[in-house]
């Protein structure tokens, strides 16, 4: 499979193809690339165009004391190296998106602004990144009961219908993250290194044959641990997210900094793990801002984590929401695979859409509309964000009816 031309540019100019090199040019990082799309979009041009004809003519116009044109030229230059390198990640599996493709999740731009990635590396079901979720978030070296309670904590929230967001390390991202691909969860891991051999991991394969699992980085994907990138990937994982839950944490660290980022940026609601400890970060980080939950995952209220103002603004309760209408329940009976379920989707789409088509409508009003089971609902309008029929925002969750935009309009 072939790379687009536009994509090609991108690349060249936003990534590395092997290990960094002293005396090298560097790629253009988030806001460099923000910036230098922008000029391209005022002055008519699209990255693609870069790839040929007369390179210094085209940026004749372009002036940055960061980005001089030498080094536009240089990245640009770097074709052999590109197709090497995309030889061997598209035969591993691996694939990339950048900003202006469809199945790059808005909600990153939305939230990060200049700050989101120029492009994202990934393998496995890709539009599960526009399905947000609880983002799980914590230490490396924990203990058995912090390992079963991430473990328990991704399983309860699969069932509920929710995917988790995870950085993929050991201990706390990773038990989340099998949790809940034990029990056909969907899972985004965002990787702060090793993609290339993350995906061939043998714990993995399975889940991303089931397309139930993605694993994402905007690092290149042979790069090897480096605290600076694990760092700044964890804005990632609390933006694709709509909620995210601390299950341990230190004073200082990735996950310490990483929750007091997003306290500070207000990105979405954080919940902490109710625990106390002369090590544990976990009541400071509710003194900053954070809320306690439940030191039994079991007893964990998921709707109250994802759509409190919806809940408390509703008051819909449990056996209310799990009413039917005559015409959904009949395909539901017996039936609990979606898949075996198409005609019950499909008159789910017909009665959605003109709800949702020039309006953004919350999840729990949508519920009462529709008289549909709640885990129901989630399947279907996964599927539907999935297929590209929804859209789906966030603060709080909310959906209308997909429009496409045009390249221009995602470049920054």
């Amino acid at each position: 499979m072939s790379t687009p031309p536009r994509t090609q540019a991108i690349l060249l100019l936003t990534s590395y193809f092997s290990k960094p090199k002293k005396d090298s040019f560097g790629p253009l990082t988030p806001t460099e690339w923000a910036r230098f799309s922008k000029w391209l979009k005022d002055s008519s041009m699209t990255p693609e165009d870069l790839l040929s004809g007369n390179l210094s003519e085209k940026l004749s116009g372009w002036s940055d004391n960061k980005i001089p044109i030498d080094r536009l030229e240089s990245l640009i230059n770097r074709g052999a190296s590109l197709s090497i390198a995309m030889e061997k990640w598209l035969r591993a599996g691996l694939w990339v998106i950048t900003r202006s493709d469809i199945d790059y999740p808005n909600i990153l731009k939305d939230r990060l602004g200049l700050k989101s990635p120029a492009l994202l590396f990934g393998i496995g079901n890709r539009s599960i990144l526009k399905l947000g979720g609880l983002a799980v978030i914590g230490s490396r070296k924990i203990s058995e009961d912090d390992l079963n309670y991430s473990k328990k904590l991704g399983q309860y929230c699969a069932q509920e219908g929710y995917s988790i967001v995870s950085g993929g390390a050991r201990g706390v991202d990773e038990s989340a993250m099998l949790g809940a691909l034990e029990v056909d969860g969907t899972v985004i891991g965002v990787l702060a290194d090793s993609l290339l051999r993350v995906s061939l991991s043998k714990k993995y394969r399975d889940h991303l044959i089931k397309k139930n699992l993605v694993l994402v980085s905007p690092f290149y994907p042979e790069a090897g641990f480096n605290v600076g990138n694990a760092m700044q990937r964890n804005k990632y994982i609390y933006c694709l997210s709509d909620a995210a839950f601390v299950v341990q944490s230190g004073t200082s660290g990735g996950t310490w900094s990483g929750a007091l980022e997003n306290l500070k940026n207000n990105w979405v609601p954080l919940w902490v793990r109710k625990i106390n400890g002369p090590s544990s970060g976990n009541e400071q980080i509710v003194l900053k801002g954070g809320k306690w939950e439940s030191t039994n995952p079991e007893a964990i209220n998921f709707q109250n984590i994802f759509d409190l103002e919806d809940e408390n603004k509703t008051g819909i309760d449990k056996q209310e929401s799990s009413v039917s209408s005559s015409e959904i329940q009949k395909t539901l009976e017996g039936k609990d695979n979606l898949d075996e379920n198409i005609e019950g989707y499909e008159d789910f789409l017909k009665r959605i859409q003109p709800l949702i088509q020039n309006k953004e409508i919350k999840t729990n009003d949508l519920i009462e509309q529709l008289k549909i089971d709640k885990k129901q609902f989630n399947k279907w309008i996964k599927k539907g964000v999935e297929d590209h029929k929804i859209d789906k925002f966030t603060r709080p969750v909310r959906y209308i009816w997909e429009k496409q935009s045009s390249f221009l309009d995602d470049l920054i």
